[in-house]
């Protein structure tokens, strides 16, 4: 871990970040993780140190261009092509898990 890291994340810090992603994790990951996510957070430290000043705003370094087809009508696809490889399927649906608890 670099030495700039001021601010090491706590273990419910990290904790709590795997609560939001849906994570379970092992107390050695969660060792490890902090530890990793707070280098991270280190070297994004180091990052804010660096002069920009006399760098234009830019959101990409690359010619905008338009990658997509037109958008044209054509002959929908039947509901039984669609649904051949869904794992659930209820009245000519999608059948999918509640994704909120309640």
């Amino acid at each position: 871990m670099p030495e700039e890291v001021a601010m090491a994340l706590s273990r419910e810090e990290v904790e709590h970040i795997a609560e939001l992603a849906k994570l379970a994790l092992t107390d050695e990951e969660k060792s490890l993780y902090a530890e990793q996510l707070s280098a991270i957070l280190g070297y994004f430290r180091k990052l804010q140190e660096v002069d920009t000043s006399d760098i234009p705003p830019t959101a990409t370094v690359l010619p905008i261009r338009n990658v997509f087809r037109p958008d044209e009508p054509g002959e929908p696809m039947p509901r039984e092509w669609l649904l051949q490889n869904a794992p659930a399927q209820a009245d000519g649906c999608f059948q999918v898990q509640p994704v909120l608890e309640e």
